[in-house]
Parts: structure tokens; C-alpha cells; sequence
């Protein structure tokens, strides 16, 4: 017992270490709190996470979030020393250009690290998605005799993830859920980048989460490791709400001079400090990065341990696969990201209709067959299903009661919505959430992340315009196109009829490697004749010439959404005037912009000059279309928008055919000058 406790200390101090050393070098970092949890997350890893570091995907793993994603060295210490492919020099080179060992947890970039985290708050309401994720699969994949889904989803939050609103959003739907396989150890350690946390912080925290219907544990040192380990075993062993173990720990323990102070939060302790600190450790202080023997002898048991782990589990899938060998196919196609032969043959084709539909009812007239034909697409909104029309008819809602249902409703948390459909998607499901568009104000940090994790979220915005009508400017999105247009990585879709967005919707299902805004309206919008039109397939190239008269365009007229229909009446005119036009409908300009020179010099020709735009929307971002520096040919809003029926408002901000025509004849005669 007294060698197991010794070689335990011995870990921890490494970890310690390591981030003291590797902070230094880095000159940035944040020492403090990796010194602070090393004996909680070994511990934790050691007892009780299952884990393969020769495969860290492997799929019934637990799951550790890092959501202070600031104390990225104790993850990167942990995963060095449990065996993980994150040598020495990679730590060596943390915070540096390429680098595994970036200055915060990088998914993709590092294995072992599950979810990229650094905006506070985020990793925990992600570990939310994984635990609802883990109880779907749970109940759609095991039967009896055949269990192969069965694991943990652990968090480590701050204090700022306590501060933060999404923490609490998340907190507040797993405890309604009762999501007993979600466990966040909360490092308590009063301390923030300005100080004490009682400059701003003083709520009990232990209570708000009883009152969230969670367990509520309590460790009162971090360094005690049996009373660590005796509440972790608690948490795991509650079979009807989710676990919060509050850690009061020491930020830069064993910091002569600076243990508990905000100096070593964000900042190197400086080599003086280090040697000291080494000493009270025990260590030699002349040796950095060290790794003693024991510990690499420790990594090499983790590994093999974990090897025997995975072939055990490989047994069982095998099993499995020859008694359920249809659900076996299932879940291997979801590992691998891939989808059932034939979902495309169910989206359906929409006949022209004058009248038409608002895309929010076509998106959802797609959306349920791509349901029945998938059974781990999924997905809800926040609080708005009947509104963004995102139910999944045949399914039922996801419950304490039913962890089988596919309708997930994630009340009025727009924010932890967009997180936790991170980490459902993070878990191989393909996911969904809704909202209306102007509230993706809300959302957007976490859509943000999607981008830069390149997860194939989907994320559902409707009531897409000033069409919004009266429910006024509050309602109205304006500036919105423009804002997640300038995100790398996402693709903003907004669909001019029905079957440009049944098109889209096939795009959206293929991708693997990046998430989609889908831009929907409430009013509705004609389905196009195609037989006079351009075929909706056009569309997966992002704009294509939707209709053009004989012989060279004089004007081109370039739409999204509702507006298409102004840009045809427009057209319309324009012809029978004898004027040479062309419509190019543009409902996803980034992938527009990934096609080939030729094809976009085909669609939008350098040599015509005269170019309309109409979008109502802000106007930023449409000037590279057009060729000119100043708003002019571009149909857009200068300001928000105001309460009445829609029709009123397009003509109040001049969104007419009218207006459209007229300043296309006045670009044209100022282009032939």
C-alpha cells in the first residue's frame, strides 16, 4: 500500500512539474490550477476513467472534459504519463507553432483531448451533450445479454465556468434530466485572473445545484486522495441525478510565495519560484521536464492495461454483432460517419406552386424522411418546435422517462444548446438545433466552436427577415447573414424555394468536416416552375444562373431566400423591355467561393458590370459581388427593422420590383458610359 502511495505522489508531482516547466519555457501559460488538480485528475484516471491510450477513440471510453481548457497542462501532464501518443517534446514545445500542446485543449490536434475548451463554460455544457448522447446510444444499441455502450462523462469547471450563464443553462436541463452518468468536479479555489473570486462571486454554489436536482459532494482538500476517491466512487454510484463534487483545492500548491494568489493563474512562476517549489516537492531542482523511472514504468502498465480493456470490449462487440448484426452495421456506420445506402431516394421533390411554401415548412417536410431513414439524426430547438417546425414526427421526446427519444427539448437555452449539440455530435450523432435566426446571437460562440472543431452540426434558423413582420425589430435579423458569413468554417445556407433546399438538405447530410447554418423564412415563398428555370441541383455549387435571357447579359440580378422572387419579377420586367438579364441565386456564398475560377467567372462574368444585388439583410459582405466599394446595386438594410405586416415592410425599405428594376436600368446606363 505504502509503494502504491508513493508511486501516486510521485504522478502527481510529475504533473505538477511538467506544467511548471513547460509554462516557464512557453514564457505563457497558466501554472496555478494544473498544480492545484494534479491529485484530483490522476486520481480520477488512475481508480476510475476507462480508457485505451493506443486508441484514444475507442467508442465505449469515458469521456474527460477539460473545461477550464486554461489548465491545459494537467491534461497534457495526465496524457503523457497514462501513455498517450504526447511525448516530452511536445511538451516542451507547448503554446509553440504546430505544436499537439497548444495553449488551450485543441480537438483533432492532440489525442486524449475530447472537445476543444477555453471559453469558459463551454466544455461543461458539452459534457452535457456527450451524457444525453451516451444515454441514446445506450438505449437504441444494448440488449439484453449485449451490452456495449456503458460509460461515464467527466468535467473538470472553474470557477469562471461557475460565473459563466452557459454553465448554468447546461446544469439546469442534465439535472431535469436526471443524467446520473454525468460527473463535474469543480476546482474550488477562490481564485481569479483579478483576484479573489469574492471580487464577484459569492453565491453558494453547492446549493444552486441542489436546487438544479443534482448530487452535491464536497472534497475539502484536493491532496486527500481517499476521500477523492471515496466521493468519485459516490458519484459514480448514483443512479438518478447528476454528480457535482466541489474540490477545494490550492491554485500553484506547494508555491512558496505564490500558492493561492492570482499571480499564479495566468503568468510563469518564474525559475526561482520553480526550484523552491521543487524542493517542497522533494524534487531535484536542477532537473526540468523529468519523468522518474517508476512513472514510465506506471505508462507503460496504462497502456497494456488499456490494450486488455479494448480487446475485452472488441469481445463483446463481436458478440454483439453476431446477434444484432443490422444494429451492428448501425454502429459501425456511425463510427465511421458514414450514412444508409439509399437516404438520399427519400427527400422529396416539391411541384411548382405560386403560392408556395415558407422554407421552415419545406425544411421540415425534408427533414422527417432524412429521420426515418437515419435513426441517429437527431436534434431540437430551444423551446420553439412548433415555430421552426423541427420535430421529428415519428419519434418521441427525449426524457428521464425515455432516453430513446429523438425530439430533444432544450427549453429557453439557446447557448447551451448550440454546446451540448456539440457534444452530441462530438458522439457520433448527427444533430440538430433550432431557433429563430435573430437568436443566433446567443448561440454563436458555440457555433463558432463547431467551425473550428470542423463537427457537421447542423444548426436551424427561421424567421430569417424583416418577413418577420410585426413581431418587430427585436425579431428581426439584420446584420446576422453578414456576421456568420465571416465565420471560417461554416457554411450559411439560405434557400431561395423548396427544392433548392431539399438540394441543400443533401449537401448538409454528406458533410463531415464542418457545420451549417440553414437560414429559413416564416412567410411563404413560390416553388419555382423548374421546367422555365435553372434545375435546384445548381445549388450544391452555391449560386448558378437560375434563368437568363438569349445573348450577353446586360444586368445581373443576384438574390437569396424570399428575395429571389423580387430579383424574377425584376427580370421579368426587365426582358420585356428588351433588356438582356440574367437571376443567379447565391444560397451559400462559401461555397460559391470553393468552386473553380472558371465556373464563378461562367456564373458571375467579369464583363458584366451591372450587378444587382438584393438580400434582406445587412449589406456588408455583397461589394465583392458587385465590384464597388460604395452600396450602390446593392438591396440591402442600413438600419434595423420595424413592427408591421411583412408586405409593408418590404416596400417601406424599398425591397420592390419596382425599385429593383429602376436601379438596374440606371447601373446599366451608367456601366455603358
Amino acid at each position: 500500500m505504502k509503494e502504491k502511495e508513493n508511486l501516486d505522489q510521485l504522478c502527481i508531482d510529475t504533473v505538477r512539474t511538467l506544467s511548471m516547466d513547460a509554462v516557464q519555457k512557453a514564457n505563457s501559460g497558466h501554472p496555478g490550477a494544473p498544480m492545484g488538480l494534479a491529485p484530483v485528475a490522476f486520481k480520477l484516471w488512475d481508480r476510475f476513467m476507462r480508457h485505451t491510450p493506443q486508441n484514444p477513440d475507442w467508442p465505449n471510453r469515458d469521456r474527460f472534459v477539460l473545461s477550464a481548457g486554461h489548465a491545459s497542462m494537467l491534461l497534457y501532464g495526465i496524457l503523457h504519463i497514462f501513455g498517450y501518443d504526447i511525448s516530452l517534446d511536445d511538451i516542451k514545445n507547448f503554446r509553440q507553432l504546430h505544436s499537439k500542446c497548444a495553449g488551450h485543449p485543441e480537438y483533432g490536434l492532440a489525442p486524449g483531448v475530447e472537445v476543444t475548451t477555453g471559453p469558459l463554460g463551454q466544455g461543461a455544457a458539452n459534457s452535457v451533450g456527450m451524457a444525453m448522447a451516451e444515454r441514446w446510444l445506450q438505449t437504441y444499441f444494448n440488449r439484453p445479454g449485449h451490452e456495449i455502450i456503458n460509460y461515464n462523462i467527466f468535467a473538470v469547471a472553474g470557477d469562471g465556468c461557475m460565473m459563466e450563464g452557459i454553465s448554468g443553462e447546461a446544469a439546469s436541463l442534465a439535472g431535469h434530466l436526471g443524467l446520473s452518468n454525468l460527473v463535474w468536479l469543480y476546482d474550488n479555489n477562490n481564485i481569479t485572473i483579478e483576484g479573489e473570486t469574492s471580487l464577484a462571486f459569492s453565491e453558494d454554489v453547492a446549493v444552486r445545484f441542489k436546487a438544479y436536482g443534482w448530487n452535491v459532494l464536497h472534497v475539502q482538500d484536493a491532496n486527500d486522495l481517499n476521500v477523492l476517491e471515496k466521493e468519485i466512487q459516490a458519484a459514480i454510484g448514483e443512479t438518478k441525478r447528476p454528480s457535482l463534487i466541489v474540490v477545494d483545492s490550492h491554485i500553484a500548491y506547494g508555491s512558496p510565495n505564490k500558492q493561492d494568489s492570482a499571480g499564479a493563474h495566468g503568468s510563469p512562476l518564474g525559475e526561482d519560484e520553480i526550484r523552491a517549489t521543487k524542493e517542497n516537492y522533494g524534487w531535484d531542482p536542477d532537473k526540468t521536464f523529468y519523468v522518474p523511472d517508476e512513472v514510465e514504468t506506471f505508462k507503460k502498465e496504462m497502456i497494456a492495461k488499456g490494450a486488455k480493456r479494448e480487446e475485452e470490449w472488441n469481445g463483446k462487440l463481436k458478440a454483439y454483432a453476431e446477434a444484432h448484426p443490422d444494429l451492428a452495421k448501425q454502429f459501425d456506420m456511425m463510427q465511421k460517419g458514414e450514412l444508409p445506402d439509399g437516404w438520399e431516394s427519400v427527400i422529396p421533390d416539391f411541384p411548382a406552386d405560386a403560392k408556395g411554401l415558407a422554407t421552415r415548412e419545406s425544411s421540415s417536410k425534408v427533414l422527417n424522411p432524412i429521420a426515418d431513414k437515419i435513426p441517429w439524426f437527431m436534434g431540437g430547438s430551444a423551446d420553439l418546435g412548433p415555430s421552426t417546425k423541427t420535430y421529428i414526427k415519428e419519434a418521441s421526446s427525449f426524457n428521464k422517462e425515455n432516453y430513446g427519444g429523438r425530439n430533444f427539448h432544450f427549453g429557453v437555452r439557446e447557448h447551451a444548446m448550440g454546446a451540448i449539440i456539440n457534444g452530441m455530435s462530438l458522439s457520433k450523432l448527427r444533430a440538430y438545433g433550432a431557433t429563430f435566426f435573430v437568436f443566433s446571437d446567443y448561440v454563436r460562440p458555440a457555433i463558432r466552436l463547431s467551425s473550428l472543431m470542423k463537427l457537421p452540426v447542423i444548426y436551424i434558423f427561421t424567421h430569417d427577415s424583416i418577413g418577420v413582420g410585426e413581431d418587430g425589430p427585436t425579431h428581426q435579423p439584420v446584420e446576422h447573414l453578414a456576421s456568420l458569413r465571416a465565420m471560417p468554417g461554416l457554411d450559411v445556407i439560405r434557400p431561395s424555394d423548396a427544392n433548392e433546399l431539399s438540394v441543400m438538405w443533401k449537401y448538409i447530410m454528406g458533410l463531415k468536416d464542418r457545420p451549417v447554418a440553414l437560414v429559413l423564412s416564416r412567410q411563404g415563398m413560390p416553388t419555382l416552375d423548374r421546367t422555365k428555370h435553372a434545375p435546384a441541383e445548381g445549388a450544391l455549387k452555391g449560386a448558378y444562373v437560375l434563368i437568363e435571357s438569349d445573348g450577353t447579359p446586360e444586368v445581373i440580378l443576384i438574390g437569396t431566400g424570399s428575395e429571389i422572387q423580387i430579383c424574377l419579377d425584376a427580370y421579368g420586367q426587365l426582358t420585356s423591355e428588351g433588356i438582356n438579364a440574367r437571376v443567379v441565386s447565391m444560397p451559400c456564398s462559401s461555397l460559391f467561393q470553393r468552386q473553380d475560377k472558371d465556373y464563378q467567372e461562367k456564373v458571375l462574368p467579369r464583363s458584366v458590370a451591372a450587378r444587382i444585388v438584393v438580400e434582406a439583410g445587412s449589406k456588408f459582405g455583397w461589394h465583392g459581388y458587385t465590384g464597388r466599394q460604395d452600396d450602390c446595386g446593392i438591396f440591402g438594410l442600413k438600419d434595423f427593422g420595424a413592427s408591421a405586416p411583412s408586405g409593408e415592410l418590404y416596400k417601406e425599405f424599398a425591397f420592390t420590383t419596382e425599385r429593383v428594376v429602376q436601379v438596374a436600368k440606371k447601373t446599366i446606363k451608367k456601366n455603358k458610359k
